[in-house]
C-alpha cells in the first residue's frame, strides 16, 4: 500500500487581519493531484483540519468538496481523519453517515459502552485496491482526559490512561490482522524532543506534562503518523515515527520551514520506504529586513523591495500578494512608524500583516527591583508611566513627553487619579 500523511491544514485560518483561504484553495487542488499521480491508496489526515472548533461553512465547505472530488479522481482511497486539538471532535464527527459513503473514516473522541472505551472505533481496516484488508490504522485523536480510561492509583492518571489506551487498542489490533497485514498508528500530540512553533502551536499541557515518550508506540507498529507540530520532522531519528508539518506557514517564524507531505510505501507488514513532497506555496511570508534595523535602515530596504515586487508581481491578484512583517528596531517612541511604513509601501503588490518592534536596550538590561504590595499602591498614574517607558527604552522619558502625558492625565476627559486610557 501507499501511504500518504499529512495534517495540520488549519482551513479557516487568518494570518494576523488576513484570510487565506486562496492558499487552501492552491493546496488541496495540489493535494488532490498528488493523489492521483502518485496513486495512493490510504490518505491520513492527522488532526487539526480546521483552525478552530466553529469553522466557518466556506472551511467545512473546502473539506467536504474536497473529500469528495479525491474518491472520485482515486476510487479506491481509504480516508482517515483524526481531530486535533483545535477541532470541536463532535463537529467533525458530525457528518459521519454520509463520509462512510466516501469510505472516509472519522476519528473525534473516544466514546464509552458499558463505561468502557469502545476500542474497535479506533480501530480502521485499510483495504487494498481488490477490496481486501492490507493494513490496520490506529486512529488516536487528541486525547483530553474524558477520553482515556481510568488508571487508580497512577501519580499521573492523564498519562496513565493515555499509554493504557494505546495498549489497549494495539493488543485488539494485533489481535485482528492477519500475517503480512502492516500496522499504522495516528496521534495528534507532543512528543518528547518535538520542536515547537512557538506563534502558532497550542501547548497541550495536561496532567502536569507537556510532551509523551516515543515509547509510547510499539515497535510492532510499521508507521507513525503523528500531528500537531507544524516543522516537518523525526522523533527520535527515526523515518516511520514522524510529524509531516503543516502545509502552509502558520505564522512569520515558520517562513523557512520544509512544508510537506510525507508518502509511505509498506511492503507486507513493514516500511519500504518513504518519502516527502514538498507543497508549492501559493502566497510568500517576508521578513524585512531580515534583522531588526533601524527605522530609516528598514524603510530603506522596504523601498528596495516594494520595486522589486512592482516588477515581479505587476498585475498579479492581491489574494497572491506576499505578506510583509517589518522589522523595526528602536530606541525612542515612533508615533508616526505605521504611517511611514504604509507611505512606503502604497500602491505596491504586498499586504503588510506586522510591524515587529525591538527595543535597542531590552528589558533585561534595566530591570527595576521589585516592588512591595505597600509601594505599588502608592505609584501613581505618571509613575507607572516613568517606569513603563525606562522598562522599555532604558531611560527616562523625554520632558516634552512626560508634559504631553500630564496634560492628558489632568483633560477633562480623565477622571481625577485615573490613568488616561491611551
Amino acid at each position: 500500500m501507499r501511504l500518504l500523511h499529512t495534517s495540520d491544514w488549519h482551513l479557516g485560518q487568518t494570518l494576523h487581519q488576513f484570510e487565506r483561504s486562496h492558499e487552501h484553495v492552491a493546496f488541496l487542488a495540489w493535494l488532490l493531484d498528488t493523489l492521483e499521480a502518485e496513486a495512493v491508496d490510504a490518505l491520513l489526515i492527522a488532526g487539526d483540519v480546521f483552525d478552530n472548533a466553529n469553522p466557518s461553512s466556506q472551511s467545512q465547505t473546502q473539506l467536504y468538496r474536497f473529500l469528495t472530488e479525491a474518491r472520485r479522481r482515486v476510487p479506491w482511497l481509504n480516508i482517515v481523519i483524526i481531530a486535533g486539538n483545535h477541532d470541536s471532535p463532535g463537529r467533525l464527527e458530525a457528518p459521519l453517515p454520509f463520509l462512510a459513503l466516501l469510505d472516509a473514516h472519522v476519528v473525534g473522541q473516544t466514546v464509552r459502552t458499558a463505561g468502557e472505551v469502545d476500542l474497535v472505533r479506533l480501530l480502521v481496516p485499510l483495504k487494498g485496491r481488490g477490496g481486501e484488508v492490507e493494513a490496520w490504522c490506529m486512529a488516536m485523536p487528541f486525547l483530553r482526559p474524558a477520553d482515556v480510561p481510568r488508571v487508580e492509583g497512577a501519580e499521573d492518571a492523564y498519562l496513565a490512561g493515555i499509554e493504557l489506551l494505546h495498549r489497549q487498542v494495539l493488543d485488539v489490533a494485533l489481535a485482528r490482522r492477519q500475517p503480512g497485514q502492516a500496522l499504522v498508528a495516528m496521534g495528534h500530540c507532543h512528543m518528547t524532543g518535538g520542536e515547537v512553533s512557538v506563534e502558532s502551536e497550542r501547548r497541550i499541557v495536561v496532567g502536569g506534562a507537556e510532551a509523551l515518550s516515543a515509547s509510547l508506540f510499539d515497535p510492532a507498529i510499521a508507521y507513525v503518523a503523528l500531528g500537531h507540530l507544524h516543522l516537518a520532522q523525526c522523533i527520535g531519528m527515526d523515518p516511520t515515527r514522524r510529524y509531516c508539518g503543516s502545509p502552509l506557514p502558520l505564522s512569520f517564524s515558520e517562513i523557512h520551514y520544509p512544508h510537506q507531505v510525507v508518502l509511505v510505501d509498506l511492503d507486507g507488514e513493514s516500511v519500504a520506504g518513504v518519502r516527502d513532497v514538498r507543497v508549492p506555496r501559493a502566497v510568500d511570508l517576508l521578513r524585512v529586513p531580515a534583522r531588526p534595523a533601524s527605522v530609516d535602515e528598514a524603510l530603506a530596504a522596504l523601498e528596495a523591495l516594494a520595486l522589486a515586487l512592482a516588477l515581479a508581481l505587476p498585475d498579479g491578484p492581491e489574494a497572491g500578494w506576499p505578506y510583509l512583517q517589518v522589522r523595526v528596531r528602536l530606541d525612542q517612541p515612533e508615533p508616526g512608524l505605521r504611517a511611514r511604513v504604509e507611505a512606503a509601501l502604497a500602491g505596491k503588490p504586498v499586504r503588510l500583516a506586522r510591524i515587529e518592534t525591538t527595543y535597542a536596550r531590552g528589558a533585561d538590561e534595566t530591570a527595576a527591583p521589585a516592588l512591595s504590595v505597600d509601594e505599588l499602591e502608592a505609584l501613581g498614574p505618571a509613575d507607572f508611566f516613568q517606569r513603563l517607558y525606562a522598562h522599555r527604552f532604558g531611560d527616562a522619558p523625554p520632558a516634552e513627553l512626560m508634559g504631553a502625558f500630564n496634560e492628558l492625565l489632568a483633560s477633562p476627559a480623565s477622571p481625577a487619579g485615573a490613568a488616561p486610557d491611551a
